[in-house]
């Protein structure tokens, strides 16, 4: 794989102790690759991530692994927070409307294969932002491709379970469930229902379910 290098100026060292745990998938919301390389890479947004893939496949890295990217910002996993210093971000040159393109997707895949192996990481590893922010973001979105991913071995996907309770379930899985059931029912179905609406269903709850019990997080 080849990857070309755009160094970022905002980033630090991890905190004392962090290991990788998770990689967290966002979208650019940008016009282009390089508008959003434009922007992650100029220390006056101070914002920035470890890598960002284009439309037409190219990877670029913004900041080397061992390092603290800027890219999640407030929020949670598994009960604990500062998911900079515990992560590799990846944007994608998406707009959040669009579908992600072929050539995005196989150079996704490689990279995230590349990263879960060299850091030892399980495939629950990988979140999109809208998991460890939900109601602040809603990045990768419902156009991102989270089965494709499962069946790759690069993420995770469930079963329906029955009998499951939606919010206890969700705390196991390692959604932050403080900021409430709005917010984590529209964060689980960009990435697990996109095709619902309305009220939370008894397929939400399967599904929610299905998480906790085959994928449960290692909670703080």
């Amino acid at each position: 794989m080849k990857v070309v290098d755009r160094p970022a100026s905002c980033f630090g060292d991890r905190r004392s102790g962090a290991q990788i745990e998770l990689v967290v998938i966002h979208y650019t919301a940008m016009e282009s690759a390089e508008a959003a390389l434009d922007r992650l890479c100029d220390g006056e947004f101070e914002v920035s991530a470890h890598y960002l893939v284009g439309r037409d496949g190219t990877v670029f890295r913004m900041v080397c692994e061992d390092k603290r990217a800027w890219h999640a910002g407030a929020g949670s996993w598994a009960g604990r927070g500062d998911v900079n210093s515990r992560s590799i971000g990846i944007e994608l040159d998406n707009d959040g409307t669009s579908q992600f393109t072929e050539p995005l997707m196989v150079s996704l895949e490689v990279l995230l294969a590349d990263i879960l192996h060299r850091h030892g990481l399980p495939p629950r590893a990988v979140i999109g932002h809208s998991d460890m922010a939900p109601g602040r973001k809603s990045d990768p979105g419902r156009h991102f491709d989270w089965r494709r991913l499962s069946e790759k071995g690069l993420s995770v996907w469930p079963a329906h379970l029955s009998g499951g309770d939606f919010m206890r379930d969700a705390a196991a899985f390692g959604y932050p469930v403080d900021v409430g059931e709005s917010a984590i029912l529209s964060a689980f179905r960009q990435r697990f229902n996109p095709n619902a609406s309305g009220c939370l269903s008894k397929d939400d709850e399967a599904l929610m379910a299905g998480l906790a019990r085959g994928f449960p997080a290692e909670i703080a």
